[in-house]
């Protein structure tokens, strides 16, 4: 059996070595795919009634579900970028190692908000699957680890006002540098 917390760090290096290959200007697309996906989910989850009511009476993995494809979805087309260099010129050529370092940062930190979420998304469901050992167990090493990281998850910090400052600021980010 896997402890959650070695899939959540594992997945984390391995979204950092991605971010190492691809560059840091890419991995931006990602971490912005991410912070949008919450944003909708927050939107919709808080503004829109029929959604709001339709999902929280459905239970707990509908509503995981719901959350999860958004943030999949948003993740898988922010991985599918266009070329940026094309677009940009030679201003996000990748030659020096500061590049890749900084990519393999992003990459970890995509990582941490992609899983995380989803691992957050799942936790709030009440671990609906019964192959998932629900919750964590405090009285454990693992239980505690787990306990800690799910304490410091991107939607237990990034709610209302912060993800709507986190979406103006990947917008002016956007603008400024890409555009």
């Amino acid at each position: 059996m896997v402890s959650l917390t070695v899939i959540f760090w594992m997945y984390v290096i391995l979204f950092a070595i991605i971010g190492a290959m691809r560059g840091w200007a890419k991995e931006l697309m990602v971490t912005f795919s991410v912070v949008l996906g919450l944003f909708l989910i927050t939107v919709l989850e808080t503004y829109v009634g029929v959604v709001r009511d339709t999902l929280f009476s459905a239970g707990g993995k509908t509503l995981f579900w719901f959350r999860s494809t958004i943030i999949i979805l948003l993740v898988f087309f922010g991985y599918q970028t266009p070329n940026i260099r094309a677009l940009a010129g030679a201003r996000f050529a990748r030659e020096r190692l500061q590049d890749t370092l900084l990519g393999f940062m992003i990459g970890a930190l995509n990582g941490y908000l992609t899983v995380g979420t989803i691992w957050w998304y799942l936790n709030a469901a009440g671990y609906p699957y019964p192959d998932i050992i629900a919750p964590p167990q405090p009285n454990t090493q693992m239980g505690e680890a787990a306990m800690r990281i799910l304490a410091w998850l991107p939607p237990d910090w990034l709610t209302i006002p912060w993800i709507y400052f986190a979406v103006g600021l990947a917008f002016l980010f956007v603008i400024i540098v890409f555009i």
